[in-house]
C-alpha cells in the first residue's frame, strides 16, 4: 500500500485496523469461556464466565486506552519523505517473522486434526479440503521463511533494493495460500457444525473473499486512492 514508506497515513491505517481487531478477539475470548464453562458446569455459569471475560477484556483493551487518551495538541512530527532502504528491509523481515508463528501454529493444529476420530468421520470431500488447506498453509510458511534465507544466502545480509523487491513479493504472495488454508478449514468447521455441505462451502468461500479483501484488495485500493 505504501511501498514500505513510513508515512502518517500508514500509521493511521495500522492504528485503526489494530484497534478494530481487538473487538472480534474479545468476543471470541468471551465465547470460548462460555463454551468451556457451560460444558464443565452449566449454561448459567457459562454465561456469567463468558460475559465476565468479555467485560474485563473490553475494559483492559479499550477502557484504559480511552481513559488515558490525550488530545493531540501539537502536530505529529514530520516524517522524512523517503524511508531508508535499511528500515524498509527491517520492516519487511519483521512482518514476515510476526506472521510465521501464527502460520506454524495453524499448521500444527491442522496436522493434529488428521489424527483425531472426528476427522475420520468427515466425508472424503472435506478430508481433501482439509488436506489442501494444510498444504496451502505449509506453502505460506515456506514463503514467509524464504526472505530471511535469501537475505543471508543470496545477498550476504546486505541491504539491496533487489532483495527488498523480492522479499516484499514473497511476503505478499504468502498471504494467498495462507488465506486459502484458513478458508478451507472454515469450511470444514462449518460442515462439522451444520452438517450441510452447501453452507460449509459458502462459509469457506465467504471467508476467502473476506481475508483476501482485507489483505490484498483493501491495500491495493488504498494505494490507488492515494
Amino acid at each position: 500500500m505504501f511501498d514500505g514508506e513510513s508515512r502518517p497515513a500508514a500509521l493511521g491505517v495500522a492504528t485503526t485496523l489494530s484497534g478494530a481487531s481487538l473487538l472480534p478477539l474479545t468476543i471470541g475470548l468471551g465465547i470460548a469461556a462460555f463454551v468451556t464453562f457451560e460444558h464443565l458446569f452449566s449454561r448459567t455459569v457459562g454465561i456469567l464466565a463468558g460475559s465476565s471475560f468479555t467485560t474485563i477484556a473490553l475494559a483492559l483493551l479499550y477502557g484504559i486506552g480511552f481513559a488515558l487518551r490525550r488530545d493531540q495538541k501539537s502536530p505529529m512530527p514530520k516524517m522524512p519523505d523517503n524511508t531508508s532502504l535499511k528500515s524498509k528491509i527491517e520492516q519487511m523481515l519483521t512482518e514476515a517473522r510476526v506472521i510465521i508463528p501464527g502460520g506454524q501454529a495453524l499448521l500444527g493444529f491442522q496436522l493434529i486434526a488428521t489424527l483425531t476420530k472426528a476427522f475420520n468421520e468427515l466425508p472424503a470431500t472435506f478430508k481433501y479440503i482439509h488436506c489442501a488447506g494444510l498444504c496451502a498453509v505449509a506453502l505460506s510458511v515456506v514463503l514467509l521463511m524464504t526472505p530471511a534465507a535469501v537475505h543471508r544466502i543470496g545477498f550476504h545480509g546486505e541491504d539491496d533494493p533487489d532483495f527488498f523487491r523480492i522479499g516484499s513479493r514473497l511476503v505478499i504472495a504468502a498471504s494467498i495460500p495462507l488465506a486459502t488454508g484458513i478458508s478451507a478449514d472454515v469450511a470444514v468447521v462449518f460442515f462439522k457444525t451444520t452438517d450441510n455441505a452447501g453452507e460449509a462451502m459458502a462459509a469457506g468461500i465467504a471467508a476467502l473473499f473476506a481475508v483476501l479483501g482485507f489483505w490484498l484488495a483493501y491495500p491495493v485500493w488504498r494505494r490507488a486512492a492515494g
